[in-house]
Parts: structure tokens; sequence; C-alpha cells
């Protein structure tokens, strides 16, 4: 029998292709593929013997990735304690194989053993090499002409730290041959998740990167989404990026993608925003997608008698929250890009940088829609002779007074007659003084005038304080919690399919949309179910798998979709869970007006304290960055916006006060 039949490989039959397919690849313990290859890791596990030499490096690699799955404890669900004490006493075995194949590589015999190596294994091999010093034994003028032979790229060769130590010179002088090797730079330097993977040679210098990523912006095989990094990125003294060269590509970019549209007229989406006279519901959403298959149109009614009805203040306001939407019921605001809203295409097809404010389908939609909302609102109040800055300043200096007590505060409209350039530049600046008198009142019960006049701290939207002590309730990263949300509403998740007949676009779905048994499920699913028993998460009646709490699943639900929670919006039930998962050391509070995804959002549109890719509206208006030359018409769309970020805050300090009364009605009824 051949040494690789005997190591548990495929057999001649199988066929090459076959072959590679079956191989173990290990990438993840949370990987989805990595069900599907715990049977040929028990395979191979009891059928190897440390006495026979592997022939080739393409068996060592796999053995490799056998010793990953073992460390993890991904082992068949039928293996019993012996058994996986057998598996476990097989890892120093193996790793000694491979220690030694890898170890007796020079350059007498390196062609001979790398050879084989497909694509997916010379990351592995690469590694492999490293570890065993072969780099230091076989000089670079042999090495990587072979490897370049063998099909290895020069993203292969910088994805290994010990082989660009090892040539440094040479691997620098690969990376200047073309200007096709700026790339690298942008992905190591600039690029969102690249730059564990990459090493960049120490020699170059960074002259050579700025001569570098000037030649790439000029060159006509740049890749377009690179291009728009580096106009979006923030500067690097590393390697040259300043505002000279961030404008040059600014206006590359701007060109390639008026270029593109010339040939390509891409899927066509639309939003149309109006009022109805006849209409009886507030508001009518409907998609129609019958432009020939290439495009769609989302349309927004609202009914003119509901508007009609609803033109006292209080109304006015209470329309952005439920007839707009831009609050949900538990207090969060729907504005925000939140990361389980990116669809596959968002994280596959697009480019982000380090420094990116990540946006998808679903948040520029949100953000299409509020904005024309606003503009159509905007309109029908001014119809009725209704300002909307003196709705908000009517919130600040009346309503605070006479519902909560609350003195001092001030909004002051812009006013009539007053350009557009003007009313951006006035909101920003009340904007930022009606956040610094709520974070006076947060911190000292009351706001003192006098005492806000000496403050002249930047506003930071994410530091301001919360009335309510403990008001979000946040997953803790690497905490069991963060698994439980992964292997419900990830579409990545291991659970989510089961067959063509049983699957959902996640594990929640699957459960709530179909009647799912503990038997459907295959073995290497069973675990992650049994441990969502076992937590009380789901429940298996013997009939069917299903959610245990809707209470619960709700709360879940906000965790991983809002990234957060509002204490004071849950019901009891869910507060005593808040208070179980806070000692388990599954979540964790804290105090502020604003969520962190909230925080984030204000920032990307108003700064660049936390982002690159942002417009930085705030910063442009109040530092007279803007241009002169477009009419005052041009300020008209920063205006909209800059009115629904006041309006964000006004319904978001009003959920506080509110919440921050309701509390103390219950203290009150119970002081214990």
């Amino acid at each position: 029998m051949p040494a690789s039949a005997r190591q548990g490989a495929a057999t001649v039959s199988d066929g090459e292709e076959d072959e590679q397919i079956r191989r173990v690849r290990f990438f993840s313990p949370q990987d989805l593929s990595a069900g599907w290859f715990v049977e040929r890791v028990a395979e191979l596990t009891e059928q190897f013997d440390e006495k026979i030499q592997p022939s080739s490096a393409v068996e060592v690699i796999e053995i490799h990735n056998v010793v990953q799955f073992l460390k993890h404890d991904l082992v068949p669900n039928r293996y019993t304690a012996v058994d996986r004490e057998r598996a476990m006493a097989r890892i120093p075995q193996m790793q000694g194989v491979v220690a030694r194949y890898f170890s007796e590589i020079d350059e007498s015999n390196f062609a001979k053993r790398i050879a084989g190596v497909r694509h997916e294994g010379r990351v592995d091999l690469l590694d492999l090499l490293g570890q065993a010093r072969a780099f230091d034994r076989c000089g670079a003028a042999f090495v990587l002409p072979v490897l370049d032979a063998a099909g290895f790229r020069l993203a292969h060769l910088l994805g290994c730290k010990k082989l660009v130590a090892a040539y440094d010179s040479e691997v620098r002088e690969l990376i200047l041959a073309s200007p096709s090797g700026a790339a690298f730079l942008v992905q190591k330097h600039l690029l969102s998740e690249r730059s564990a993977d990459l090493h960049i040679p120490r020699s170059l210098s960074t002259t050579e990167c700025r001569e570098l990523l000037e030649s790439y912006v000029d060159s006509e095989s740049a890749n377009p989404n690179y291009i728009g990094l580096i106009a979006t990125a923030k500067e690097d003294s590393r390697i040259g990026l300043d505002a000279k060269l961030k404008l040059r590509a600014k206006r590359r970019s701007d060109a390639m993608t008026a270029d593109f549209f010339k040939e390509n007229t891409g899927f066509r989406s639309a939003y149309e925003i109006g009022i109805s006279s006849s209409q009886v519901e507030p508001v009518v959403v409907e998609m129609d997608d019958s432009d020939d298959g290439e495009g769609f149109v989302t349309r927004f009614t609202y009914a003119s008698t509901w508007l009609e009805q609803t033109v006292d203040f209080p109304s006015i306001l209470n329309n952005f929250q439920h007839l707009f939407e831009f609050l949900d019921g538990n207090g969060l605001l729907a504005l925000p890009s939140y990361p389980a809203q990116l669809g596959v295409a968002d994280r596959i097809f697009t480019t982000h940088g380090k420094h990116d404010y990540l946006v998808g389908t679903a948040f520029n939609a949100i953000d299409t829609s509020s904005l024309l909302q606003m503009r159509l609102y905007l309109h029908f109040l001014d119809s009725k002779g209704i300002d909307l800055e003196a709705v908000i300043s009517w919130f600040f200096e009346e309503y605070l007074v006479e519902e909560f007590g609350v003195t001092n505060f001030s909004f002051a409209p812009s006013g009539n007659g007053t350009t557009y350039l003007q009313k951006v530049r006035h909101v920003f600046a009340e904007m930022e003084s009606v956040v610094k008198q709520f974070t006076l009142f947060a911190e000292d019960g009351e706001l003192d005038r006098d005492l806000l006049s000496f403050r002249s701290d930047l506003v930071r939207y994410k530091a301001v304080p919360s009335l309510l002590e403990g008001k979000y309730v946040y997953p803790v990263e690497g905490s069991e919690l963060e698994a439980i949300l992964y292997s419900l509403f990830s579409d990545q998740s291991g659970l989510a399919y089961i067959s063509e007949d049983l699957r959902g676009g996640n594990a929640a779905k699957l459960l709530l949309e179909n009647n799912v048994t503990y038997t459907d499920f295959a073995d290497y699913q069973k675990g992650s179910i049994d441990r969502l028993v076992e937590l009380g998460i789901v429940e298996n009646t013997g009939d069917r798998v299903r959610i245990a709490d809707a209470i619960q699943f709700r709360l879940l639900q906000a965790l991983f979709f809002t990234q957060a929670a509002v204490y004071f919006h849950l019901p009891p039930r869910g507060r005593s869970l808040v208070d179980d998962w806070e000692e388990k050391g599954w979540v964790t509070r804290n105090g502020t007006l604003l969520s962190e995804p909230e925080g984030q959002y204000f920032n990307y549109f108003l700064n660049n304290f936390e982002f690159s890719n942002g417009p930085a509206l705030r910063n442009k208006y109040v530092h007279g960055q803007q241009r002169s030359d477009t009419g005052d018409h041009s300020h008209f769309p920063t205006y909209v916006t800059a009115l629904r970020m006041v309006i964000a805050l006004v319904l978001k300090m009003n959920d506080e006060f509110c919440l921050r009364s309701q509390e103390a009605e219950l203290g009150a009824k119970d002081p214990e």
C-alpha cells in the first residue's frame, strides 16, 4: 500500500480533483467549513503512523491542518472521552513529522520538496518554511525564482513575515518594479482587513512609498476602489500620504467613476415621496420593481389628512419618531449604519479603509429616504407657516419647562432672511450649544448658564453623559453571549442551513419559520444546539427546536442588530436577564446620551475625529472650507442634514427625560 493511502489520503480512483477537495483545510474554529472536515480529520488521525514519511508537501500541509483541528477539539460528536484522548495524544507526533519534513529542506531539494502545492496551500507552505528557517538556509536568488515558477505571486510572499525579513531588499525591488506594487501599500496601511496579513520590507523608504503611490494614482491599471481609499484615507506620514496626494487621488477617482458610468448604467434604485389627499393610512410604503428587472423604486406616500391634523408642535416631533421612524421602539436611532445591516455584497464587494465608517445598501437607503422625508416635511410645514427651527426652540425653551420642570435650555432659530449658508453655520453652532447644555445638566442636575459660558471644550458626541446610570447594555467582546448572537442571527452561522428545504437567512429565522426537529440537524451542528438548549436560549420539545423565551429573544435581537439595548426600556424580565448576564461577564453597561453606534453616526457626518470617509460637515462649515462659487441653494442639502441631526438629538434627549421621569415614578411607588 502506498504511504499516502496508509496516511489516510484519497485513493487513486478518487482522482486528483476529488483528493484536493477532500483535503483538510483549517480556517478558524467558527468557520462554516469546519463541520465538513471533521470526519476526514478523524480518518487521518486514526490512520496516522509517525514512522511513515510523507511523500509530498501537500500531505504534510494537510497533517499540519489536522493538528489545528485537534488543538481546537474539532472532532466528530461520536467521539468518546477515550477517543478524544487518543486523538490528542497524536498531536506531538504529527507536529514532529511536519517539522522534520521542512527542517531537511535546502537548496538541493527545495524545488522538489515544495512541488505540487496549489493555491489554497501556499500560505501554510510559506509559514512552515519560515518556521523551519528554510529561508535562512536558502538564498533569495535561488528561492524567489523557484517560487515564481511554482505559481507563487508577490501577494503570497508578502503574507510571510519571515520570508520578507530574510529577503528584505529583494522583496523591496519586486514591489518597486511596477506601479501595481502600490496596491500592497494600500492594503497594508489603508485597507481595513488586510494589514495583519501583509508585511512590507523595512528598507522601503517613505519617499519610495510616496513615489509609488503617485505613479499608481496615474496608472491606467489602477483599481478604482484603491484610488478611492487613497482619496478618503487619513493622512499617513509613513507612506507619504498627504493632502495633495489625497486631492490628486480624488480627482482621478471622480474621473474614473464618470468614465465607468458612460459605459455602464448599473442597477438603478430610486425613491419617490409624496402626499396623497385620498389616502387613509398615515403612510404607505411600496416597492416597484417593474423597471424591466434593471432597478426598483421605493415609494413613500403620506396622507395629507394626517399631516394636516398634526401641525401642533408636539405632534410634529412625534411624526419624526413614529411616522418617519427616526427612533425605534427601544429608544435607538434607526439612522446609523449597523454592522448587522451589511449584506454579503456589502462585505465582499465593497472595499473599506481602516478608518472608514462602514456603510452599505441598507444604510444608504435609510439615509436617502430620511433626507427626502425631511425635505418633504420642511416644505409642508413651510406651507403652513411653520418653521421647524421654531419647533426645536419650543422643545428646549417651553416643553422641557412645562413637562419636566427643566429650565435654562435654549435654541435660537436662524430666522427668516438668512441664506442657507448662514443657516447651516448657525444650526451647527446651536446644535453644539444644546449638547453642551445637556452635558452640564446631566453632570450637575441643573443648567447654570454662567457656567456654560466658561465651558469651551469640544463636543464629544460619544461621551455626552446620560441622565440615567447604566443606560445602555452592550455585549462583551469574546464572551459566550457574542457566540450566541453569532449562532442565532449571523447570515454566516453554521446553524442557518440544514438542507435546501430547511434553511433560513439566519438560524433564528430557520427556527421561527420552520418546524425543525433536533434530528434534522447534522452531527456537527448538534453541539451548538445542545449548548443553546443548556443556556436556555432555545428549547427542544421533542417535536421541535424553538426559541425558548420571547422577551429574551427580543433582547438578543437588539444586541445583535443595533449593538445595544436600553436597559430602562426593558420589561422586568428583560432587566433581570441583563442583571444575570452582567454577573456572568456577558454584557456591560454604561451611561451616555448616545449609544456607541449613534455616537459614531454623528462623528461620521460632522467631523474627522473618528472616520476619514465622512463629509465632516460641521468642520467644513465652521472653518469656512466650503466652496463659495456654487450658489446659496447648493447649501440647502447640508441644511436639511443639519436639521436631521438636531431632530435626532431632540428625540434622544426627550427619551432620556421621559425615562428619567418614569424611573422616578417607579422609585416613588417602590422605595425599596
